[in-house]
């Protein structure tokens, strides 16, 4: 039964009251939209869109953090090829040297020996100064600290993908000359003698750390391709639309003017009322 003629309940109030605190909670969760930028920015907004957002975001804090450290790998790597390029382009430098060594003799002889010994030490100091934040995967002439495999995460599962060593001290001293007889220098040089093999080792580990800067570079490259699709899709899942939230707070603003000049009718009705017994 209605109670248009009750003081003690006012229901038209109430119902505005009710309208009223309705659209003031509606326009607090634009508000939130418009100010974060999010449709979803906690778990009571939607629970199972705000779960599924913190998996993506951990998916992408663990791609940028393996990216971080295939950067590393990146750095110590363009170092060891770029050290690996001066050593056989001093290799070949010892080649053409040594076939002085052969064709020379007496003093001559003498001075192409003290010009092949300061390039071999040329060439040890490439291995020696290949190191990159503290890490070599060629340098240990000398003991040269930090030198061994390296291995790193390179995807946000813990997947890993690990470099080997190239040893320059044995490379070096294999280069080191125990004879200098001109027929000694011509063995060195024939078609299977150890400057060829030489020439063949380097360009075979020129190769091998060519095609691991190649993989880590595809796998960053990956990684990142894949963090925007994430992100992408995080934010068709979790992003609010500004222009339709804007427009969507201008009409509650509207509904609330409304709803506050309805309940002020409400509120009036006890007063009519009472004037019936005036």
């Amino acid at each position: 039964m209605s109670s248009v003629g009750s003081i003690n309940t006012n229901n038209a109030a109430m119902i505005a009251l009710e309208s009223l605190n309705s659209t003031a909670y509606q326009i607090q969760q634009t508000e939130s939209q418009i100010s974060t930028g999010y449709r979803v920015s906690n778990a009571q907004q939607d629970g199972a869109a705000f779960a599924v957002a913190q998996r993506v975001r951990s998916d992408v804090g663990a791609l940028t953090t393996a990216n971080q450290q295939l950067g590393n790998v990146q750095g110590l790597l363009d170092t060891t090829v770029n050290s690996l390029t001066e050593v056989s382009n001093t290799v070949n430098t010892l080649r053409s040297t040594l076939t002085n060594i052969a064709d020379s003799s007496g003093t001559q002889k003498t001075q192409y020996l003290a010009q092949y010994n300061s390039e071999l030490s040329q060439l040890k100091t490439y291995f020696q100064d290949s190191t990159y934040n503290g890490q070599t995967l060629v340098g240990n002439i000398g003991g040269t600290a930090g030198f061994g495999n390296v291995t790193v995460v390179r995807n946000e599962v813990g997947s890993t993908y690990s470099v080997g060593t190239f040893s320059g001290s044995a490379f070096a001293a294999s280069l080191a000359l125990t004879t200098t007889t001109s027929t000694a220098a011509q063995a060195l040089l024939t078609s299977g003698g150890l400057f060829l093999q030489k020439v063949n080792l380097i360009g075979t580990e020129l190769n091998t750390y060519g095609s691991a800067q190649n993989y880590v570079n595809n796998q960053v490259t990956f990684n990142n391709n894949k963090i925007d699709a994430l992100n992408s899709g995080l934010g068709s899942l979790i992003d609010a639309n500004l222009a339709q939230e804007s427009a969507q707070l201008q009409a509650l603003q509207t509904k609330q003017q409304l709803g506050v000049q309805a309940l002020s009718l409400a509120n009036q009705a006890p007063s009519v009322l009472l004037s019936l017994f005036r």
